[in-house]
């Protein structure tokens, strides 16, 4: 007995072994994007390659495009810490080579994960100016590192990093499994994804097959998307040749500023706005206001910011939105002394969240918020100085003290959208009604930067965790750091290699071309739309997977029972089957906003109008009492 219950245990051992041993690793996809992911229920593909291969370390390469400075043999080894003789001598090239820019160079390391969870070559990196640890990821290292990877390994907040500070950086690479080996690979390469790559062009370009790229990267195919800024994994059977690399002359994996400004379209095009009539009213009193306020203002001059219609001869309805667009809201310049005495000197009991503070101010004791910004952000400033709408986050001043900024918002106190929708049941969530005045507030506020600002405006990082909510629970869009000018039509949409937003809301033609126009705001607005309904995050678990909540709706719309289906993703809290029918009224505008082309997509306009009929039928519900499951509950 004793005898089988040790052969049992032994084989038991084995079989577990074998089967992490032969597990392949997991492609990030654009989830290093996000900056954010966690590991707490295993180890995450957006921080490293997981630790398990045939042996604990193992000789590796990397493939880095030449950049300067980085672009000569002894400047790359340095910021890899490789070998700089074997970086040599497999390149075919000497110690005192400059590459060309763009030239693809193999980088042997050293891979390990003796004592982690993830395998990792090491190398250590000086700060320069301005540094944050997205930028240091994806830019200065092109991939072959992540901003998780590098927060996890060094003890300095994303607001603490200043020139001069070294870095620990853990860089991508990964040993073959046990079934790879015995496939006949010998070492893996991390690929760092370009523009315009695919999993055939690679494999055709390193002499490996298109299988063997799939089984080492757990693809679904051949034919899933590569997104720039990650990393693939190439086996080989023996060491990689200098023969296989290029000049890369496609748009380089680098990052431009953190806000990339669009061009400005030189064809300015008459275009109409639709306006919907429920607001019709309300706006023209405030457009009144505003008038009359341009003419006392009128020979005022501009301080601090920028006049948007300077220079211009404007159409009619441009002059409207120019007019608009040239009040510039002088906002108060504080002193730091104030900001410190506000926030208690940025005490931990003050945070509300990240690099927000709660301040008390005056001896009105005015709560504001604070948000330190440690860069420059005279371009978001600029901004926000020249937009007014409710729905839109105020600013109410700034202060800018050695290097960084400190930005002063309106106190929101329900927080974030994604944090209220998190929260327990409470009569407020059951209400319908709630919901959709929510989303009418985030598509009026969409549709004043699509239409009523001149220049027009895309947010370009539209999710719930930037929609922020009042006392009364109205919502205002938050964080314009990454907003640029729009080109009003998508067919003329410019184009960016800085991809940036947050994971689950980015449109498809901005994660693959980079194009960005009004109709990305939209697709993310659809996603946001399905989380109001469903209650559930914008990246679910299903079947143990992660997988983005549009595409499981979406999928679900071609089943035969779709309805009976979607009716089990309404969140529950939303009690009462009359109130489905305004989930797959929602829903139907959602999927329409989520629509793969954008030119098939809706306008912001045509949004706020079918929100406002659903609103308007729901009030008619209510006040005639035929739908009382729509009520907050008493």
């Amino acid at each position: 007995m004793d005898r089988a219950v040790f052969l049992l245990i032994l084989f038991t051992q084995s079989f577990l072994l074998c089967s992490i041993a032969t597990a392949q690793q997991n492609y990030s996809a654009n989830s290093i994007l996000s900056c954010k992911n966690n590991d707490t229920t295993g180890p995450s593909p957006a921080f490293l390659y997981t630790c398990n291969g045939l042996h604990k370390s193992c000789q590796a390469f990397l493939i880095f495009k030449s950049q300067p400075p980085y672009n000569s043999t002894t400047t790359i080894s340095n910021l890899t810490s490789s070998n700089p003789e074997e970086l040599a001598r497999i390149n075919n090239v000497t110690l005192h080579t400059v590459f060309q820019t763009g030239k693809e160079v193999i980088i042997p390391v050293n891979c390990s994960c003796l004592t982690r969870d993830y395998y990792q070559a090491e190398s250590e990196y000086v700060l320069p100016p301005n540094p944050t640890y997205f930028l240091v990821a994806n830019d200065t290292y092109q991939g072959l590192s992540t901003c998780d990877s590098l927060m996890r390994a060094n003890p300095y907040g994303v607001l603490d990093l200043l020139p001069g500070m070294e870095l620990h950086v853990p860089l991508r690479c990964a040993c073959p499994t046990a079934q790879q080996s015995t496939n006949g690979t010998k070492y893996l390469m991390t690929y760092s994804v370009n523009w315009g790559d695919n999993i055939s062009n690679v494999a055709k370009r390193f002499n490996v097959t298109a299988g063997s790229v799939v089984d080492a990267n757990s693809f679904s195919s051949e034919n899933q998307a590569l997104f720039p800024f990650t990393t693939v994994l190439i086996p080989f059977p023996s060491e990689p040749r200098s023969s296989l690399t290029i000049v890369d002359n496609r748009q380089p994996t680098t990052l431009p500023p953190l806000v990339s400004i669009a061009e400005k379209d030189k064809s300015k095009t008459k275009r109409k706005f639709i306006v919907a009539g429920a607001t019709t009213g309300g706006f023209m009193l405030v457009l009144c206001v505003i008038l009359s306020a341009v003419f006392l203002l009128r020979n005022r001059s501009a301080g601090f910011f920028k006049r948007g219609t300077k220079g211009k001869t404007l159409t009619p309805s441009e002059g409207i939105r120019g007019e608009i667009a040239s009040i510039e809201l002088l906002s108060k310049v504080y002193r730091f002394e104030e900001i410190k005495e506000a926030t208690e000197n940025f005490s931990p009991r003050n945070r509300i969240k990240g690099s927000v503070y709660r301040g008390v101010f005056g001896y009105g004791r005015n709560i504001l918020a604070i948000k330190k910004i440690n860069a420059d952000a005279s371009k978001e400033v600029n901004l926000l100085g020249k937009i007014n709408h409710f729905n839109l986050i105020k600013l109410q001043g700034y202060c800018k003290n050695d290097g960084f900024f400190c930005l002063v918002f309106e106190y929101m106190e329900n927080g974030s959208l994604r944090e209220w929708l998190g929260k327990s049941r409470s009569t407020e969530h059951q209400c319908w009604a709630k919901r959709i005045q929510i989303a009418l507030d985030i598509a009026n506020g969409l549709q004043y930067l699509h239409n009523f600002t001149e220049p027009c405006y895309v947010h370009k990082d539209i999710s719930t965790d930037n929609i922020l909510l009042n006392g009364d629970l109205r919502a205002k869009i938050a964080k314009f750091t990454l907003a640029e000018e729009s080109k009003r039509e998508v067919t003329c949409g410019s184009s960016t290699l800085h991809v940036v937003g947050t994971r689950g809301y980015m449109a498809p033609e901005y994660l693959e071309a980079g194009i960005v126009t009004s109709k990305m705001d939209i697709y993310a607005f659809g996603v946001v739309l399905l989380e109001l309904i469903t209650g559930k995050d914008s990246i679910i678990v299903q079947d143990g997977r992660e997988v983005m909540l549009s595409a499981v709706i979406t999928n679900l719309i071609d089943e035969d029972d779709a309805e009976a289906k979607l009716s089990l993703f309404i969140d529950p809290r939303l009690t009462g089957n009359s109130g489905n029918v305004f989930a797959l009224q929602l829903v139907r505008l959602s999927l329409a906003c989520l629509i793969e082309e954008p030119a098939r997509r809706p306008n912001m306009a045509e949004v706020v109008s079918s929100l406002l009929k659903i609103h308007t039928e729901m009030d008619r519900r209510i006040s005639s009492g035929t739908n009382s499951s729509i009520r907050p509950e008493r």
